[in-house]
């Protein structure tokens, strides 16, 4: 019986006994992108394993493989490879394995001829200003490479002729250069990547620095790095101002300084007196130097309870009450606005608390003389208590100090006459001053019909409470804007009396728009739309950022064009800042973009005819053409920003990036900013750029936009990669069911050379003629509406939670001018960036049309650092 080791070896000795390749592959040498073939054939046992073709040890398994049986023992195998290059090159055998036991093939190389292949490339450095720094490169091919040159900035380094070294020694640049690295053979020549190579500088002065958590006596703030100037910020400092005391005989403020590391980019400063106005700026260092100042931001502490108890507490005897008087707090230890004092009165087991709110004096009564008495007082502010005073103990049956009697003099009664007197005048003369305040808005008396007597008709606009803050009267001087800013605005300041606000129209995340009657003074009221703040943002950039906005509006007078209605201020009891509000044209049909969105994805899609499409974009360039007339440059222009009048008119808007170009041709921006990356032109992205121009490049998007009814442009490409993809000569492709004529001349907005592109005028005119070539189409096609239904799901529809509320109706004329004077129909007004949507997003199922939307709008921008 024969073992079953012994039996396993006999088999394979039997399976690949004569089991042989007689033939293998041969040395090749190939031209680089020419094809090669190799093969080798197996000969042996009945049963022919699969040959396997290897390249260095490593198996082919995508490589063109072909298989012949040539008789009941012979297997031929070829390989093929098509447009050789270099990494092809290498060791190439055939291998057959049977049970474990592999049988091999002659090996064969295969060199590869052309130009050379680069093994390393110059990187992208980070250099200090005018500091020697190295860049590498190496290449290989058949035949080797003869030499290398070097291309510094485009141009040719002289030295590398000579040379011809794979190592370049920069002795210093000082500003932002490129290289690039050549390597020749006698085939041709290989250009590597280019490097770029930056140079460190100081950062660019901090941005959005905010004030957090207010607290008496510290205060956080927070701020954002725009541009580190290619170095690691390790640094900032804060200056802070505080003005001196109240009584110092100064009416100077000292400043001091904190440096702290960083990151987090966030920093508390202690230190600080409560119910004091404060300014803070801030500058960051990295390894080459420190940043500008930003602009001082001010900001108030809260109050606190006073810091010292009133002072020379005293008393005396009136018959049988006890008068209590001392000295008020210091106005520096008060720490706020003092609401009065509380008296603390206890005698034998009983205690009993009496409130002052005027005056520094309180009358204890009945007193009981022959009782123990302890008397102390503390100053009350808002936010509580101060330390009470030093007890007063009053033992019994030991009178205190007697009020002192009057002496028969007269020199005392002349005196009292006398202060007497000026009292007098002193009240006649607040009477007078207050009775003037208040009849600086009309007479305060009218004759009654008979003639006999007067009646009161007028009533004070304020009064003034001193438990309570005083509601302050809301004027651009309690905003701390610029005077520039103020002057450009009074013309247009709208008194909050005559607005009367409704129901919110839409949220965002630094402000809201609401539904507005404006009443006019001399004449009916009328529908306005109100862009406001939100009420906790209280620095004064944001506000004056805002604001801004609304002065480059009033310089507008185009149909296509919104144009600020005006500018009022919301005051608010407790606070020092009022609300700002921009009052703005109720746009009946909200943005272009919801609009496009919804005739798609509505629960009743409207197919919108072409013919209409085209009018938007007439009505679009037409107000860029205005806006270009007057040197504005927009740089944010979507269909998001467009609004649709009653009319279905398209009308520009949310200016919040425009620019007004006021030397020159450009503008450059130099700060961080949340940009629309997917819109911006492509000189814009790569130099921070913007001109008439680039308006362009984002109205050729915008046409794309409306053609692809309300798609986002470049699906399936993020944020991050859009330069990239344009710097490599893609585009926005054609949207389905759009005109060659119509696409042309959008691509035509995408020219690489800004000056290339077509202007704002030959745009109308091509859009123009492009509509008068089509056929009119009828009116009740030409429109339809977004409406939200009434009744039980009112709430939700107001709230934008319910598709269902959407209807969108193809009416016919007579029906839709009804519903437009109709108080029944509810529309969608969305302002840019307060997206109605935001406020969705946590509540709308994924199933709803408020998705696309939604999840569209996150791709629209994105942080840039410039």
């Amino acid at each position: 019986m024969i073992p079953g080791s012994c039996l396993t070896i006999a088999l394979l000795l039997r399976l690949t006994w004569g089991l042989e390749f007689v033939v293998g592959p041969a040395n090749l040498t190939v031209s680089l992108g020419l094809s090669a073939q190799m093969r080798c054939q197996l000969k042996g046992a009945t049963e022919l394993p699969a040959i396997h073709w290897l390249k260095d040890g490593k198996e082919l398994q995508d490589a063109d493989f072909t298989s012949v049986t040539l008789g009941e023992d012979e297997l031929l195998s070829s390989i093929r490879l098509a447009k050789v290059q270099q990494p092809d090159m290498g060791w190439y055998w055939c291998m057959a394995s049977v049970k474990g036991v592999q049988v091999n093939s002659k090996k064969a190389f295969l060199t590869v001829e052309g130009l050379p292949y680069f093994t390393e490339q110059p990187q992208d450095l980070f250099v200090f200003k005018d500091t020697p720094f190295n860049l590498t490169c190496a290449a290989v091919g058949r035949p080797e490479p003869t030499e290398f040159l070097w291309k510094m900035g485009g141009v040719l380094v002289e030295e590398t002729w000579k040379d011809s070294p794979s190592v370049l020694t920069v002795k210093g640049i000082n500003r932002l250069t490129t290289f690039t690295c050549e390597a020749h053979n006698s085939k041709g020549v290989t250009v590597s990547r280019t490097a770029t190579v930056n140079v460190k500088v100081s950062p660019d002065k901090p941005t959005e620095l905010r004030i957090k958590n207010l607290a008496p006596s510290n205060v956080s703030i927070t701020w954002t790095v725009t541009f580190d100037g290619f170095s690691k910020i390790h640094t900032c400092t804060a200056q802070v101002d505080v003005p001196t005391k109240v009584g110092t005989g100064s009416n100077a403020s000292v400043s001091f300084e904190e440096t702290f590391p960083v990151p987090p980019y966030s920093h508390t400063i202690r230190g600080l007196s409560p119910f004091t106005s404060c300014g803070v700026r801030l500058r960051c260092s990295n390894e080459v130097g420190r940043s500008e100042f930003t602009e001082w931001t001010y900001f108030q502490t809260p109050e606190a309870a006073p810091s010292a108890p009133p002072r020379n507490v005293t008393y005396f005897y009136n018959e049988s009450s006890l008068v209590i008087w001392w000295y008020d707090v210091a106005a520096w230890d008060v720490h706020g606005i003092l609401l009065g004092y509380i008296v603390e009165w206890s005698w034998q087991e009983k205690k009993k608390e009496i409130t002052v709110d005027v005056g520094s004096r309180a009358v204890l009564h009945p007193f009981n003389p022959s009782e123990k008495h302890s008397i102390r007082v503390c100053a009350l502010t808002a936010a509580g208590r101060g330390p009470w005073s030093a007890p007063v103990l009053l033992l019994a049956q030991e009178p205190g100090p007697e009020e002192p009697k009057p002496r028969t003099s007269w020199a005392p009664v002349i005196i009292g006459i006398l202060c007497a007197i000026l009292t007098l005048i002193s009240v006649l003369l607040v009477v007078h001053h207050i009775r003037r305040k208040e009849m600086q808005f009309g007479e305060a008396f009218i004759p009654v019909s008979d003639g006999v007597g007067q009646v009161v008709q007028y009533r004070a606009g304020r009064t003034y409470n001193r438990r309570g803050a005083e509601r302050i009267e809301a004027t651009f001087d309690t905003l701390g804007i610029s005077n520039a800013l103020k002057q450009k605005l009074e013309d247009i300041f709208i008194h909050e009396r005559q607005l009367e606000l409704g129901r919110t129209l839409g949220r965002g995340e630094f402000g809201s728009v609401k539904e507005a009657r404006l009443k006019m003074e001399d004449g009916p009221s009328q529908q306005v739309a109100v862009k406001m703040l939100k009420t906790e943002i209280n620095a004064s950039g944001d506000i004056e950022e805002f604001l801004r906005e609304a002065a480059c509006m009033k310089e507008f007078d185009h149909p296509n064009v919104i144009k600020v209605i005006g500018v009022s201020l919301q005051s608010r009891p407790h606070r020092r800042l009022p609300v700002p509000m921009v009052l703005l044209p109720f746009m009946k049909h909200g943005d272009l973009r919801t609009y496009l969105v919804l005739s798609r994805l509505g629960d009743q899609p409207v197919d919108l005819p072409v013919q209409t499409l085209l009018n938007f974009m007439i009505d679009i360039v037409k107000g860029m053409e205005y806006l270009s007339s007057k040197n504005f440059i927009h740089r944010d222009l979507a269909t998001r920003n467009c609004m649709l009048d009653q009319d279905m008119h398209v009308c520009v808007a949310d200016f919040g990036l425009s620019r007004k170009l006021y030397s020159g041709d450009y503008y450059r921006q130099g700060s961080t900013s949340k940009l629309p990356v997917k819109w911006i032109a492509l000189e814009s992205l790569a130099d921070n750029v913007y001109t008439v121009h680039s308006d362009v490049w984002s109205f050729g998007v915008t046409m794309w936009e409306i053609a692809a009814r309300g798609q986002t442009p470049y699906p399936g490409v993020e944020n991050a990669e859009i330069f990239d993809y344009l710097i490599r000569g893609q585009r926005l492709k054609q949207p389905p069911h759009c005109t060659d004529e119509l696409y042309e001349l959008m691509y035509r907005c995408w020219h690489i050379d800004p000056k290339l592109r077509p202007t704002f005028e030959s745009l109308r005119g091509s859009l123009e003629s492009l509509l008068l070539g089509l056929s009119p189409v009828t009116e009740k096609h030409q429109q339809f509406y977004m409406n939200l239904r009434e009744g039980a799901a009112a709430s939700e529809c107001e709230q934008g939670r319910s598709t269902a509320c959407w209807e969108m109706d193809g009416q016919s004329p007579d029906n839709m001018e009804a519903s437009a004077v109709s108080g029944t129909a509810d529309y969608r007004y969305v302002m840019a960036p307060l997206s109605l949507m935001e406020d969705r997003s946590e509540e709308t199922p994924t199933n709803e049309i408020a998705d696309p939307l939604h999840d569209e709008e996150q791709e629209d921008e994105i942080i840039i650092n410039l």
